[in-house]
């Protein structure tokens, strides 16, 4: 089966070979508290710093998934409010979870084909934290590492997070140009779900510590305090760390991997753009997401195109929210071959042209 779904997505073939590995280093049944566990996230987190281009001083820790960092941030760096910019389900359900928190959150919805108008925001000065969906998966676009660094320059007393679930260890994301960053393992990273990565500048941890709200098991107080000895507050997800530092140590560096995916994206949408029958969902160049590709057709059309592309062992995304019965998604992964890709657009070809 070849899978474009744009999470949980394909896994490295290698993960095999890392979980026999795995059990044959007592891995599963390591205490999270002994050295071994300790020496593993140590590894991570210098590895994901060197390959992903993080900075040196900002600070990693493990959750369970960005859902659960979307929570970890409001309660430990907002007193009062956050504003929200989206334009996409994921953006808009952070929104709609951290006003259940705070009841003062804010936010403003933007155009799926237009870049955010950084100049044009009204964000209150009590604002604490501005988030943000770097790559909105629900619909396939992006936001550039300019507009974050306009965002990042022009509120400079307000913390800056975003999510980068559908982009992080696929991108070569300007880690400097914001002070919280997160993801998901099951998209770019190639790795079974179950495991989050957050990212915090010196900034925002100096934040946490101030408000110091150590009320949640997750609080960032907290979490700060145990990654200091490379643990964890609760019993982690070791086995996907373990797998993490597999992957980490066979991949390219980051740069080239986005050099890579970038030549590929756009040889997706060079080549979905001949179609008469569906189009681009997205049709502004410059916010068009590089590792998501959203194809908009009739309900009908959609739904035989899934059908006839199961039917010869492809598995394709389905819509999402509003866009969920009219599209279909394909992800552009590090974990997928090209020869995946080339074998995608054969079906297209014998199918629709």
């Amino acid at each position: 089966m070849l899978n474009f779904f744009p999470g949980p997505s394909k896994i490295y073939p290698e993960v095999r070979t890392y979980l026999t590995d795995a059990y044959d280093e007592g891995i599963m049944d390591a205490p999270h508290r002994g050295e071994q566990f300790v020496q593993l996230s140590r590894a991570v987190v210098g590895s994901l710093k060197r390959r992903l281009n993080i900075p040196q001083d900002y600070s990693i820790f493990f959750t369970s998934s960005a859902t659960e960092c979307w929570e970890i941030l409001i309660q430990s760096l907002t007193k009062k409010k956050s504003f929200h910019i989206y334009n996409g389900s994921f953006g808009e359900k952070w929104y709609e979870y951290a006003k259940k928190m705070r009841p003062e959150a804010s936010g403003v919805r933007f155009d799926i084909n237009e870049a955010i108008q950084v100049e044009g925001l009204n964000i209150s000065s009590d604002t604490e934290l501005i988030c943000l969906i770097q790559n909105e998966t629900s619909n396939g676009t992006q936001v550039t590492a300019t507009t974050i660094l306009n965002l990042h320059n022009r509120f400079r007393d307000t913390l800056t997070a975003v999510d980068a679930t559908s982009s992080m260890a696929g991108l070569n994301l300007k880690y400097i140009k914001a002070d919280i960053w997160f993801a998901s393992v099951q998209k770019c990273f190639g790795l079974p779900p179950g495991l989050g990565i957050l990212i915090c500048s010196p900034r925002a941890i100096f934040r946490a510590k101030q408000i110091n709200e150590r009320n949640h098991y997750n609080s960032l107080v907290s979490l700060y305090e145990k990654m200091l000895n490379y643990q964890t507050v609760h019993t982690p997800n070791t086995l996907n760390i373990y797998l993490l530092k597999r992957m980490l140590e066979d991949r390219p560096f980051i740069k080239q991997l986005d050099i890579e995916l970038t030549d590929r994206a756009n040889e997706l949408y060079e080549f979905f753009g001949q179609f008469t029958d569906f189009k681009l969902l997205i049709e502004n160049e410059e916010v068009r997401s590089k590792t998501v590709v959203v194809l908009e057709a009739n309900e009908r059309l959609v739904e035989d195109i899934k059908k006839r592309a199961l039917h010869h062992n492809i598995r394709l995304g389905n819509g999402y929210g509003p866009w969920q019965r009219n599209t279909f998604r394909i992800a552009n992964f590090p974990a997928i071959g090209n020869e995946e890709y080339e074998e995608l657009k054969r079906f297209f070809l014998h199918y629709y042209v």
